[in-house]
């Protein structure tokens, strides 16, 4: 079922409407403010997406959940004679990607707002579809992936990054670590969207052939997230996010105390010449849109 977005805006998935209006309303206004530190922490897993999706001059890109335009405006610099359309929910961001793009002189990059999930695209439009960690928040991947299948030619590409579990995350995992304060606090629910909404690897293949693609790979990357140029700063910065304000909800000022003096102390262990580096791993996925006819 699909619902309209407060007019004008986009047609979006009943499934998808609180990512709609969390990415529309007030929390999203620390990813405008902080967008550069938001996209220099993941920057070291940006080379292995691009040399997975392979771009050449003349490609047509759809880049999935784009945010701010990052990954979008690197494969405009690619696809030189091509053209790149960043899609997203969220209404702010894409603001921003705009106004990137038109600074780095950019003219064969378009952003539009949409839910992939239920996006109109037109007919094999693509040869590439890539994401960069945009592609998680889903609430019914299959759907959305077969939406986004359509898109894309026969033997068009897909390349994307998407987090593996918490357990193998320290950057959001030591958060829940120091600032339980002694508390059971229950892990995100598999699948569910969020950050790890694909982080299980039988759930992408599954979800990715039943859309129509095939050679579907997933390969393990680690990179360190840099969260802050030294404890402070990084300290600073994990103290602001959404998660840390709702993990020190119902702590007295006493735990509370101790709780972010163990998550500054967590962080001045990580802390090295390069900043405060946290571990990440992610999944690169891989796969080919299969032929058409043979389905």
């Amino acid at each position: 079922m699909t619902v309209p977005a407060p007019q004008p805006g986009p047609l979006v998935d009943e499934a998808n409407a609180e990512q709609f209006r969390a990415w529309n309303g007030d929390e999203v206004q620390h990813w405008v403010t902080h967008i550069d530190r938001y996209e220099a922490a993941s920057a070291r897993f940006d080379p292995w997406l691009l040399t997975a999706a392979g771009l050449t001059a003349t490609d047509r890109v759809l880049d999935v959940g784009c945010g701010a335009g990052r990954s979008s405006n690197a494969a405009a610099r690619a696809a030189v004679d091509g053209h790149v359309v960043g899609l997203d929910l969220s209404a702010p961001l894409l603001a921003l990607a705009r106004r990137r793009a038109e600074a780095a002189g950019l003219t064969n990059a378009t952003f539009v707002q949409g839910d992939a999930q239920v996006h109109p695209f037109q007919p094999a439009a693509f040869d590439v579809v890539l994401s960069r960690f945009g592609v998680m928040f889903f609430g019914d991947p299959s759907a959305a992936f077969a939406n986004i299948a359509t898109a894309v030619r026969p033997g068009g590409r897909l390349a994307m990054l998407v987090w593996q579990g918490m357990d193998r995350n320290e950057w959001l995992g030591v958060l829940f670590e120091t600032l339980a304060a002694g508390r059971p606090l229950p892990a995100p629910a598999a699948g569910a969207p969020g950050p790890f909404g694909l982080a299980d690897p039988d759930t992408v293949q599954r979800v990715l052939t039943d859309a129509g693609f095939v050679d579907v790979d997933l390969a393990d990357v680690r990179e360190p997230e840099r969260v802050g140029a030294d404890v402070d700063d990084a300290y600073a910065f994990m103290t602001s996010l959404g998660p840390t304000k709702g993990l020190l909800g119902g702590l007295d000022e006493r735990a509370r105390t101790a709780a972010l003096d163990l998550l500054r102390n967590r962080l001045a262990d990580r802390a090295g010449p390069d900043g405060v580096l946290l571990g990440a791993a992610a999944w690169l996925v891989t796969a080919r849109r299969g032929d058409l006819g043979a389905r």
